[in-house]
């Protein structure tokens, strides 16, 4: 499958999280960063998004809570 780019709210919906929770997951170093695609327009990779996904059932899986 390839590649695609994803606005915030795509990926907002995909993952279940606000905006503002999507931002303040990046200022933490838990969430993927954008791709700057050009001045102010951001986009998510899905393979990021993906990986991030799986990443998260993983912790889920092993009993892993928030860090």
């Amino acid at each position: 499958m390839p590649i695609q780019l994803l606005r915030i709210k795509s990926v907002s919906e995909i993952v279940g999280l606000s905006r503002s929770s999507i931002y303040e997951l990046i200022k933490q170093g838990k969430f993927p960063k954008p791709v700057r695609i050009s001045t102010g327009r951001v986009r998510w990779t899905s393979s990021d998004i993906n990986n991030w996904i799986e990443l998260q059932i993983a912790k889920s899986n092993k009993g892993v809570g928030d860090e």
